[in-house]
């Protein structure tokens, strides 16, 4: 079953008319992108879209063998002229199917948004689940058969795929193409790389997919850390790379600090912004969790877990630390590093990145600035990816 893409954008469209954003201004050649349609073995035609006729001509083909055409969510604006020769689009009611003559079956899935999802299944068998933007299954049998391919707004609805996650629908071979694009994120390899950390990725309009080929899947990297400085946005970034999976396991560092309001202010802030779906727990001890099998765990943030390490060592006391205060600290990063190595865990790590500010004027502040240091080399050497956020800019250091 081949599926074209006659467009992959947000119902706007990118760039968005009369929008002087700067996504908008970049999306420019195959990052610019009409609003999504989907064009199915050339006979079924999801989504009726303006100049659809055109852009299956550009992609090199015909709506002159569509037998159906359907629509997922409500389109604004005045009515679509539809093209000479294709049948009246409609919607097929939630829960119902619709087999073709061409041996497609087609059935409705009821979304938590207005719009209709649709689940292929090709003449061969292979399947794939179209999304409508903004939307999400309402409901999803567990455990539930991987589909081929998945299009879905991942930028806009991660949480979408990580319920297809899991309920099963989405799998290691799952080929999740990113569609109802529009100017949230950045177009090009920012897109690209966010993603691709999501295990999705993009393709310009006109593109042929084969369902059911799954080389072009992106590999979800098992370790990262996150590099940065104060609120330069890489707690946010962590948590952006996770949102697309289910059940995460967040481990705080910090503790509760009482009496520290704003303290408190950040962890409240922290808390709100994460799915409802994830766990959280408080503790310096990440060698169990890391050692144990289960759901993907983010880590925020090192930099905290070393002030306990060297709060347990008496790191702080030149005598203690003379006296195997430093010998404790690095078997702890030892410890911590190997388990790195040998976790089977997806895991995100945040920590601070210290060094390029000025020198601290303690002897206590520049023991903890040179065993930050030396924790985040060694930690980063154990990792797939490595990303140094900047003014919210994530640079790609490894992977």
């Amino acid at each position: 079953m081949d599926v074209t893409l006659l467009g992959t954008g947000a119902p706007a469209g990118l760039p968005r008319p009369d929008c002087p954003c700067a996504a908008c201004a970049a999306a420019q050649g195959e990052n610019a992108r009409a609003a999504t349609a989907l064009l199915v073995d050339g006979a079924l035609l999801l989504d009726l879209t303006p100049g659809a006729a055109f852009a299956a001509a550009r992609a090199g083909h015909s709506l002159t063998g569509v037998r159906q055409v359907l629509l997922s969510h409500p389109h604004d604006g005045p009515a679509l002229e539809v093209p000479a020769g294709l049948p009246q689009p409609g919607r097929v009611p939630d829960g119902r199917e619709l087999a073709l003559l061409t041996g497609h079956r087609v059935r409705a899935v009821a979304m938590d948004a207005p719009g209709t999802g649709y689940a292929v299944t090709g003449p061969d068998g292979q399947r794939l689940l179209s999304l409508p933007p903004g939307g999400a299954p309402a409901c999803l049998a567990e455990p539930a058969e991987p589909y081929d391919m998945v299009l879905t707004d991942v930028v806009g609805r991660p949480d979408a795929l990580a319920r297809l996650r899991g309920a099963g629908a989405v799998g290691a071979t799952t080929d999740v193409v990113a569609v109802h694009l529009g100017h949230d994120v950045p177009p090009g390899r920012e897109l690209a790389r966010r993603l691709a950390a999501a295990g999705a990725r993009a393709v310009p309009d006109g593109t042929t997919l084969v369902v059911g080929a799954y080389e072009d899947v992106p590999d979800v990297p098992r370790r990262t850390l996150v590099l940065g400085g104060a609120r330069s946005g890489k707690s946010v970034e962590a948590e952006r790379r996770l949102e697309s999976f289910p059940e995460v396991l967040y481990v705080a560092t910090g503790g509760t600090r009482g009496g520290d309001t704003e303290w408190a202010d950040r962890v409240r802030t922290h808390r709100e912004r994460r799915p409802g779906s994830w766990r959280t727990v408080e503790t310096c001890d990440l060698v169990p969790l890391l050692k144990d099998d289960g759901a993907p765990l983010l880590v925020d943030c090192l930099s905290l877990w070393l002030t306990d390490a060297m709060d347990a060592v008496g790191a702080w006391d030149d005598a203690e630390w003379a006296d195997g205060g430093e010998r404790a600290l690095r078997d702890r990063v030892r410890d911590l590093t190997e388990a790195v190595r040998a976790t089977r865990r997806t895991v995100v790590a945040v920590s601070n990145e210290v060094g390029s500010g000025i020198v601290p004027a303690t002897a206590s502040g520049r023991r903890y600035r040179d065993e930050l240091g030396r924790l985040n080399a060694a930690f980063a050497h154990e990792c797939e990816q490595v990303l140094l956020v900047v003014a919210g800019q994530a640079l790609v250091l490894r992977g």
